[in-house]
């Protein structure tokens, strides 16, 4: 099976240049927790809800000021939408994420895939040890 035939098709990104206060209401309007930050449709970053609590709010910043190129990670793990799952899974757990942006053939941001999908798409067994992988305390 391909990551394409598993993902839910569209995501929400966030440009670079948006103010963080207006990721944290995108974050609440679509119920996520990360957002994927793409420059004309190519993904640059990534921002969490604890990015903006860490890096932000823990530091006095001013919410309204600061920019989601500010706050993001960058050098953005991802895996392609022609990819086996396997090869995803394997990102997952190698990765010890939970979430995973999908890239189109052209590079261009097409969906996030989460441990909910791996769990509908694969074998019970194989979910199960995906979850532990990612779930595992960091080193």
């Amino acid at each position: 099976m391909k990551v394409r035939d598993m993902m839910h098709k569209g995501v929400a990104c966030v440009s670079p240049d948006t103010a963080i206060d207006a990721v944290a209401k995108k974050m609440r309007e679509l119920d996520v927790g990360v957002i994927p930050v793409a420059a004309n449709g190519n993904l640059v970053g990534m921002i969490t809800r604890r990015d903006i609590t860490v890096r932000c709010v823990a530091s006095n910043e001013a919410m309204s000021t600061v920019k989601a190129r500010d706050e993001m990670t960058s050098g953005v793990v991802y895996c392609r939408d022609n990819e086996d799952v396997e090869d995803a899974v394997r990102i997952m757990e190698g990765k010890q994420i939970r979430r995973l942006p999908v890239l189109s053939a052209v590079m261009q941001v097409v969906c996030m895939v989460s441990l909910g999908d791996v769990s509908h798409a694969l074998p019970r067994d194989i979910t199960g040890e995906v979850a532990k992988s990612v779930s595992a305390h960091h080193p």
